[in-house]
């Protein structure tokens, strides 16, 4: 891929004993690994930009002795060092003719030893992708998915819609240098919604579990995007779409089903979907304007602290809305933040007006919650001056106690301990809620629950049929959520912390959304336009 290295033998040189002088940067992703397949670590040698352009690779290699151009000591240190013995000459005036001690040379005998000659399987098969590819960016990522992969392609079709509307078609061959190269590649090329030909289509590939909790080796890996697996001649659509599962099948009285399952949950007597053949992912083929319609319009803004806040909140508000009035599921995820920074009211004032259908979060957030209402702190700060109170440290474990005493927040609630907040409001609206308990926890409260896999359960039951999920200020509660959450639901993640957005909002759904900001502010500032949303308009008498 360097016009430098016009020969393969001024970038690439075999050395005797199985090593290898060569430099990377002069091949490409798909070249580079079929060398790395074929040479193992220990035994290549990289060269450096300087010495590769002084051609230390073209060298002229005779048993342990290596004749070669003038080269760098860090070069001859490494080649000594596995008992090479190097020959310097001067050569710089015939680099100019593009070549240096190989290329000085004409070797008469070169023996052939057949079994230093390893044979490397190429796969290929054939892709093919319908929809806006070149205004969506979808054929370049694909074909980059592939290269960067460490496959190669060959762009058999490609017809160009005619009119604005038109979708393209385009066919694909992708050849690999094996078949967990291929895996890999078609993997990630299923997500983005590459399909098989009509006429090279498979069933998939299946293999019964042998031990409860345990998928088969290569099983296939659930993404976020709606699929199908062909069994029998027959497409089945897979439920309970998630990350980062396996897709089990089960058939009883002649009915069919896939499910997404966490891998604990596999049982004997299922069989799980291994390979990517007979897979393919749903994607809408939709006009321009339709999209634009029904996408959040501030989706390509990405990520970015500098974007104006209100801006963002203006159109997280009119959605917020239109789910609300429509009957659909709003989900919060929050973390303690949300109550340090003061957002407490106005998250108990959106649960209290309809905006939340079910919270997650951990022990801390109801802890500091409960804390502010029963005793004005969060952590021990006074929320209204902003100051340490005497004593202040030993709020939350006071706290935590009182509950316990009760023996739930609902008792709480009932008993008239507990008079206002975010989790007053859950028990007053009967908005249902999941505590989800770690190893840092004080207490904890009776209603948190302890039990790791039994809360990732009550989070994706609480997760279903959800049309927008709300990320505030807690990354690990929200990566969890993030996983069992289908594309499709709208997601906005707000933090302060530009990477936790980032790594919150990248999850390859034009459904998600970031906001770099206070949390507190956010909230603030989202009631306030809800409000001018709900409010009529007031006309100014003359």
């Amino acid at each position: 891929t360097d016009e430098r290295f016009s020969h393969l033998d001024t970038c690439f040189c075999p050395l005797t004993g199985g090593y290898l002088l060569y430099y990377p940067p002069a091949f490409d992703s798909y070249s580079n690994r079929l060398i790395e397949m074929r040479v193992p670590r220990e035994k290549r040698i990289t060269v450096a930009e300087a010495d590769a352009v002084n051609f230390a690779c073209n060298a002229v290699n005779i048993n342990q002795t290596i004749i070669m151009n003038k080269v760098s000591e860090s070069l001859k240190s490494l080649l000594t060092e596995v008992g090479f013995n190097i020959i310097e000459t001067p050569l710089s005036e015939f680099l100019k003719a593009g070549g240096a001690a190989k290329c000085l040379t004409l070797r008469v005998t070169e023996p052939i030893i057949p079994d230093r000659y390893a044979v490397v399987q190429v796969e290929s098969r054939t892709i093919r992708m319908e929809g806006h590819l070149l205004d969506s960016g979808l054929i370049n990522q694909a074909l980059d998915l592939i290269v960067e992969g460490g496959g190669s392609f060959k762009v058999l079709n490609f017809n160009l819609g005619e009119q604005r509307q038109s979708t393209s078609l385009a066919e694909v061959k992708v050849s690999a240098p094996s078949h967990e190269v291929m895996e890999e590649i078609m993997s990630q090329l299923i997500d983005i919604g590459a399909v098989v030909p009509t006429e090279d289509v498979q069933d998939a590939k299946l293999e019964a579990v042998e031990q409860d909790g345990v998928a088969p080796d290569d099983f296939y890996v659930s993404t976020i995007y709606p699929t199908e697996v062909r069994v029998k001649g027959q497409w089945i659509r897979v439920q309970n779409q998630r990350m980062d599962g396996a897709i089990a099948i089960t058939e009883t009285d002649g009915k069919i089903q896939a499910k997404c399952k966490v891998l604990r949950d596999v049982k004997i007597g299922e069989k799980v979907v291994v390979d990517t053949i007979g897979l393919r992912s749903i994607r809408k083929t939709e006009s321009r304007e339709k999209r634009n319609k029904e996408e959040f319009s501030f989706m390509s803004a990405g990520v970015s602290s500098e974007r104006r806040v209100e801006l963002v909140v203006e159109q997280v508000a009119w959605e917020l809305r239109q789910v609300r009035d429509r009957g659909g599921k709003i989900v919060v995820t929050a973390g303690p933040v949300v109550i340090h920074t003061g957002g407490s009211q106005h998250l108990a004032h959106l649960i209290r007006q309809g905006y939340v259908q079910a919270l997650l979060g951990g022990n801390a957030i109801a802890v500091h919650d409960i804390e502010q209402s029963l005793m004005g702190t969060s952590l021990g700060v006074d929320m209204k001056q902003g100051v340490a109170v005497h004593g202040g440290h030993r709020h939350h474990l006071k706290t935590i106690n009182t509950i316990r005493r009760c023996g739930s927040i609902a008792k709480a609630v009932e008993t008239g301990v507990l008079k206002k907040g975010v989790m007053y409001e859950c028990i007053k609206n009967n908005v249902p809620f999941c505590l989800a308990g770690s190893i840092r926890d004080d207490g904890p409260l009776p209603d948190t629950q302890m039990n790791l896999i039994k809360a990732q359960e009550e989070y994706a039951e609480l997760l279903k049929g959800a049309d927008m999920v709300l990320m505030l200020s807690t990354m690990l509660h929200s990566i969890g959520v993030g996983n069992m959450t289908p594309a499709g639901v709208k997601m906005v993640c707000v933090d302060i912390n530009p990477a936790v957005v980032t790594k919150l909002s990248d999850r390859g759904s034009i459904e998600s959304v970031g906001v770099v900001t206070d949390v507190g502010l956010f909230l603030s500032l989202l009631v306030a336009q809800l409000e001018q949303l709900t409010s009529p308009y007031s006309v100014a008498k003359a």
